[in-house]
């Protein structure tokens, strides 16, 4: 084998290693050299969102967890969530599942093998053995014949597992941006429904289609034409954009009915993210409410009424018994992003209440599994079942909701233009895209083999980082 490949790069470990922070090289979202290197050299070493609390909410009840090739128990004990490599210590039969979405109880009978039928219960201790005397001693220890622990811990209503018992913590890996999220309410949320499809698309095309708002203008034009001066005073004025530039002559009782627009967009097109309890809320404080007093200019006028939007959802949501946060104070003390992401596969699009949810995990060198929650309060008491399993559908849909629907229709043909002649890299903005490159630069840090605490402290920096600019990692 040839010490570089055909493109000149150095093969060793990383075969497409980023040289320049704006240029991401193509192959490295079909090659299958590169797919490997993250399968033995990034997820090994990654927290990864594996379940939902709320469905292993009794003693005993288990979920099964799998990516690239290895599936995960996640069970509730009496002495807290805890996870277990998914395998009989006989002879490797999954012990339970099997599918990568099982889901059960294992508290009266434990976990069964299939194949001889040994046991286990919910502490991972063995507690039978099929004819014992067949067996020498010293295979039967039970140190041995424990099933073997998977770092496990819980935050923001999920388990997170790291293969990777020498790994930073998951607030080390993650930073401030958890505890911002957790002033958010996030631990508090529960699932209303769940969504999956199947993406002819490498997993971190389909991550990053979500990093930056650049997009708006082409692909969610409904979002463009509501509030044109938000998306315009951002990414850019020229001619051709969709959308017309601030009218100076705009009333603010316009704009506000614009606002409200806006609200209902996010609400229909995803769902969790805004929610129809708030935006009936805010529909209550819309232009023709005669108590409704703003200032003159829409420059004043806009983040008043945005202020008193929030305080009524939060006031009006506690009133039902709903443990939200006090949303004007957290924005100053804890302000959050448009979207957050926990690296490297789980993401939250949070803005009054609600969340939405996303999980991707690949299939593949060019094909990725794609989750949606919609997450928001309930009273206590009052929490619907959770869904246990998605709702899987085909990637274009209609039953998804529009926003998602229309990122969709980019990544399949993304992917497939990464293998047009002459395609050699990304060209990133350098000051709106930069959380790709650095996603990018952080999975060829794990490729590279960087000490842990050196992995962790890059990470920190993307937690805020959408439709941010290519930093320094220091790694």
């Amino acid at each position: 084998m040839a010490d570089i490949n055909s493109a000149g790069m150095p093969l060793a470990g990383n075969p497409y290693p980023i040289t320049r922070s704006e240029l991401i090289p193509a192959q490295r979202y079909y090659d299958e050299t590169f797919y490997r290197a993250e399968v033995e050299h990034l997820w090994p070493h990654v927290w990864q969102m594996a379940c939902r609390l709320e469905t292993i909410p009794n003693v005993g009840d288990w979920v099964e967890y799998t990516n690239v090739g290895k599936s995960v128990l996640v069970v509730r004990t009496k002495d807290g969530v805890k996870a277990y490599q998914n395998h009989c210590r006989h002879r490797g039969v999954p012990i339970a599942g099997g599918s990568g979405n099982a889901h059960g109880n294992c508290a009266k009978s434990g976990f069964i093998c299939p194949f001889h039928g040994w046991r286990w219960n919910m502490d991972g201790e063995s507690t039978f053995v099929y004819g014992k005397q067949l067996f020498s001693d010293d295979l039967l220890d039970q140190g041995e014949l424990a099933l073997k622990p998977v770092r496990c811990e819980t935050w923001g209503g999920c388990a997170f597992i790291n293969h990777d018992m020498n790994a930073p913590s998951l607030k080390d890996s993650m930073g401030p941006v958890l505890d911002r999220l957790d002033a958010h309410g996030m631990s508090n949320v529960r699932s209303e429904w769940w969504f999956a499809t199947e993406l002819p698309a490498n997993w971190k095309i389909a991550m990053e289609a979500f990093m930056e708002g650049y997009h708006v203008m082409m692909t969610h034009p409904q979002l463009q034409r509501s509030v044109p001066g938000l998306y315009n005073a951002r990414y850019g004025n020229e001619t051709g954009g969709i959308g017309l530039p601030i009218d100076p002559d705009q009333t603010v009782e316009d704009n506000i009915r614009a606002q409200i627009d806006n609200l209902k967009l996010l609400g229909s097109g995803m769902a969790g993210m805004v929610h129809a309890k708030e935006i009936e809320i805010a529909e209550q404080l819309g232009p023709d409410n005669p108590d409704l007093q703003l200032p003159p200019t829409v420059a004043e006028a806009v983040p008043v009424w945005f202020g008193l939007v929030q305080d009524a959802i939060a006031r009006k949501l506690k009133e039902r018994g709903e443990n939200v946060p006090d949303l004007n104070a957290v924005c100053v003390s804890d302000p959050v992003n448009a979207v957050e992401y926990l690296f490297p596969h789980y993401f939250l699009l949070p803005f009054f209440t609600s969340y939405a949810s996303y999980r991707i995990r690949p299939l593949g060198p060019e094909k990725c599994l794609f989750e949606i929650w919609s997450l928001t309060h309930f009273p206590e008491g009052q929490e619907p079942e959770p869904p246990m399993e998605p709702t899987v559908l085909p990637y274009d849909s209609q039953d998804f909701p529009m926003i998602p629907r229309q990122d969709y229709s980019n990544i399949p043909i993304q992917q497939k233009g990464l293998h047009s002649e002459g395609f050699e890299f990304m060209r990133l903005a350098k000051d709106v895209e930069g959380l790709i490159s650095n996603y990018q630069r952080l999975i060829d840090a794990y490729i590279a083999g960087e000490p842990g605490a050196k992995l962790a402290a890059a990470n920190r920096k993307l937690g805020g980082n959408f439709d941010g600019p290519i930093l320094d990692l220091e790694i």
